[in-house]
């Protein structure tokens, strides 16, 4: 029994604060302004004052923040969100930026040691340059000149 009431008073205020009506700020920042394509609380254009309005109707009905985000895509098109849903073709907007950095990262890193690479190889073609003979040419001289001491 006392279990069941610490329980209870344990899942009340999780409750009343799911049920709280949500405020026009905090779903301003979820949605975007289709005419000029800035944050609905950034944008002042008369078409973001009109979906204010209608925000602040939905919330007076009682509708929750996600109900309301729901209407206003039902109204203006999935665009009108400021992020993509994480679900279906949009998941392509949270992954693309995540690849594209590893690829970037993986081309960086393999660049990188190309590049160190090359910098030994260019420090043997300078000798070479340099004294006009190549290493394998000595490893040959002397092998020459051991066969014939003279």
């Amino acid at each position: 029994m006392t279990l069941a009431v610490l329980g209870l008073a344990l899942a009340l205020p999780a409750a009343a604060a799911a049920q709280e009506p949500p405020s026009l700020p905090d779903i301003e920042d979820e949605v975007m302004c289709p005419t000029c394509g800035f944050s609905l609380a950034l944008s002042e254009s008369p078409q973001a004052n009109q979906i204010r309005d209608l925000i602040r109707d939905l919330i007076g009905e009682g509708l929750s923040k996600d109900e309301i985000k729901d209407a206003l895509v039902a109204e203006y098109g999935p665009e009108v969100l400021a992020s993509p849903e994480t679900s279906g073709f949009d998941l392509a907007a949270w992954v693309a930026p995540g690849l594209a950095i590893l690829i970037a990262g993986g081309a960086l890193s393999i660049g990188i040691r190309r590049w160190r690479a090359g910098g030994r190889e260019g420090e043997e073609r300078a000798a070479t340059e340099a004294t006009g003979q190549h290493p394998e040419d000595d490893e040959r001289l002397s092998a020459d000149l051991r066969r014939y001491r003279l």
